[in-house]
């Protein structure tokens, strides 16, 4: 990873003039951080502006749902809205963002009101944002029509990399792509107008700022879909355990929240609208909810799909054939669950 680093330090060299002088070893780097793509967060030792830089090496993009210049658009646009951070350079290898002073949330974070609510505003202001461009399809038809054929190249093309056990499970996973599993997953969605939404609002990519704000990061899902994933997924994704020390490196839990944790987030959201009266509300507020709790589902498919192309080069400590056949596997029993029981 030291060619990674000393590469970023030379494009943040060559874009900001006070940092042209100075030598890497004056600079503390974090250690990079990703799913499809890594983030690095670079800081000065001795007083220079900017301080500090968040770098994006944008590898992985065969995985983008939006084309570059749209991807690109976007996040100049949540920019200008102060949802995402200030940017200073993008280009199709990586992206040099504003560094937030904070951390990223923990999963204990979600059972925290004060939390919730905060997330919740955002969100809604995300939601209300409406970028040119867009492709007509939502995000679960463009995951389909895009992610499919990596995933069909990986279990089918390339199972032969694998291990026996990882190829019996690449047998298995080839109903993951299938249009079959389209219609189920597009049978989960709920009915009312798309809106655009972030699609990736996993605890690890939700800023808590030291002056107390919350900020949304990591936008490259980022299209039309309905409302309620957001939701969903800020949950969902809480039950992995990842980083383990034995194959393969991961294990599913069970999820620590409650229908009264994703109640809070929902109602601080629905805190953002107006209602002709309490009845209104609260039929809005219970419709929400179990939207929310119908597509928690949808974020082990949409895991499953993103984890395949990465098999075959990891960016982290993972046996990608494993998470997508578990994630693949919770969605199928869920589905069964509730529309078969």
């Amino acid at each position: 990873m030291k060619a990674a680093k000393q590469e970023a330090f030379r494009q943040c060299q060559a874009l900001f003039p006070e940092w042209q002088p100075l030598s890497a070893e004056q600079f503390d780097f974090d250690d990079p951080k990703g799913f499809s793509s890594f983030t690095m967060g670079i800081r000065a030792r001795v007083a220079v502006q900017p301080p500090a830089v968040l770098y994006r090496k944008l590898a992985g993009k065969e995985n983008a749902i939006l084309d570059f210049a749209t991807e690109r658009d976007v996040f100049l646009l949540l920019g200008a809205e102060q949802i995402a951070a200030h940017c200073y350079y993008y280009d199709e290898t990586c992206r040099i963002e504003a560094f937030y002073d904070g951390r990223t949330l923990s999963a204990e974070d979600l059972k925290n009101p004060e939390i919730l609510h905060k997330i919740a505003d955002q969100l809604h202001r995300f939601h209300q944002i409406k970028p040119r461009n867009l492709p007509e399809q939502t995000f679960f038809k463009l995951l389909h029509a895009k992610w499919g054929p990596q995933a069909r190249f990986v279990v089918e093309d390339m199972v032969g990399v694998f291990p026996g056990n990882e190829q019996e499970m690449c047998a298995e996973l080839r109903e993951l792509y299938s249009d079959e599993t389209l219609a189920k997953v597009l049978h989960c969605l709920p009915t009312g107008e798309p809106v655009f939404c972030h699609n990736d609002t996993y605890h690890g990519n939700i800023m808590w700022l030291r002056i107390g704000d919350i900020r949304l990061l990591d936008f490259e899902f980022s299209c039309l879909n309905h409302r309620a994933f957001d939701f969903a997924n800020l949950f969902a994704e809480t039950v992995m355990e990842h980083k383990l020390p034995d194959y393969p490196y991961f294990r599913v839990g069970d999820s620590p929240y409650t229908v009264d944790d994703i109640a809070v987030l929902v109602s601080a959201y629905l805190d953002n609208e107006v209602f002709n009266c309490a009845a209104d509300r609260d039929n809005a507020l219970q419709q929400l909810m179990q939207e929310t709790q119908d597509m928690i589902m949808l974020s082990d498919y949409m895991y499953a799909m993103a984890a395949l192309p990465l098999a075959l080069e990891p960016l982290q400590k993972i046996r990608f054939i494993p998470y997508a056949h578990t994630r693949f596997g919770r969605f199928l029993a869920a589905y069964e669950r509730r529309f078969t029981s």
